[in-house]
């Protein structure tokens, strides 16, 4: 089955949260200059050179992967604050937080031969029944080009509304095929996963994942960008790799604006408990399913 949901780079964000809300996911071609993917495939292809396969057949027996980006690509760290994928979170996840926060950095490397993974959930890591609100807002930004021969991401259109025992059937999985410098976008309640690579060339995708931000984070941040790193970062990544409120009073560091760690002076851009507050006050309340 052929992907849909497939958008310019000059669609609107409105109409490609409108897919993401009804099918769960979109793809937005061509997003990236060759400048920057160059940057990207340069600043991560020896660390994905030195990385080990995963070693199991959801990992991938075939597929070398690769976390803590920030430390390791100043391009990652740009493509992190995109203001197209940053623009289309805040439709996304902002009803169900005061903030949202990146939870998950990684490079998916499938080589020659990698058999398909298992049809997943992201969220899968949080304790709530599916179906309900979205907790992730993940992308995976295609370093070459995506295809159903080298194993593009397979995503199942409208999962991310079923219960937890629904299974999907061959024939409603969509294969996301993108030319390279795309991204996919989906939330944490769609089925999806990494597909057979029968082509001769290896597949890279660069997977970063927005979450709620009273959520914890799958990869610890904090630990991976102390303050003395994360003082290197421009303010808004900062803010979204965590130093900053979860919502009112959360993650309070002595008694204020978390931001206030990486300077001397006041946080840049800090916001007081008021306005967190007031974005609070509008979040719809997440409604638990029964079992």
């Amino acid at each position: 089955m052929a992907d849909r949901n497939s958008f310019a780079v000059d669609a609107s964000v409105d109409e490609i949260a409108l897919a993401i809300d009804k099918d769960g996911y979109a793809i937005v071609r061509a997003v990236l200059d060759a400048t920057t993917l160059q940057a990207l495939g340069d600043e991560l292809q020896p660390h994905i050179d030195s990385a080990e396969l995963g070693g199991t057949a959801f990992l991938g027996n075939r597929t070398r992967r690769l976390v803590n980006l920030l430390t390791r690509s100043f391009a990652c760290q740009q493509i992190a604050i995109h203001p197209l994928v940053l623009a289309i979170a805040d439709r996304i996840l902002l009803p169900y937080c005061a903030r949202y926060q990146l939870g998950y950095t990684g490079v998916m490397h499938l080589e020659p031969g990698e058999r398909a993974q298992t049809l997943h959930r992201d969220g899968r890591c949080y304790p709530f029944a599916n179906p309900c609100p979205p907790l992730i807002l993940a992308t995976m930004w295609s370093l070459g080009d995506f295809t159903e021969s080298n194993g593009c991401t397979r995503v199942v259109p409208g999962s991310h509304r079923w219960d937890d025992a629904r299974q999907a059937g061959d024939a409603e999985v969509v294969a996301a095929e993108m030319p390279a410098g795309s991204v996919l976008l989906y939330t944490s309640g769609v089925l999806h996963g990494g597909g057979d690579n029968r082509s001769a060339q290896p597949r890279t995708g660069i997977a970063l994942h927005y979450a709620l931000g009273w959520l914890r984070q799958v990869e610890n941040q904090y630990l991976v960008l102390p303050p003395e790193q994360a003082k290197t970062l421009p303010a808004k990544l900062q803010r979204l790799i965590g130093y900053d409120y979860g919502g009112p009073f959360l993650g309070l560091v002595n008694g204020g604006d978390p931001h206030q760690l990486l300077g001397d002076g006041p946080a840049t851009g800090a916001r007081t408990t008021d306005e967190l507050e007031a974005a609070h006050a509008r979040i719809r309340p997440l409604r638990v399913k029964d079992e």
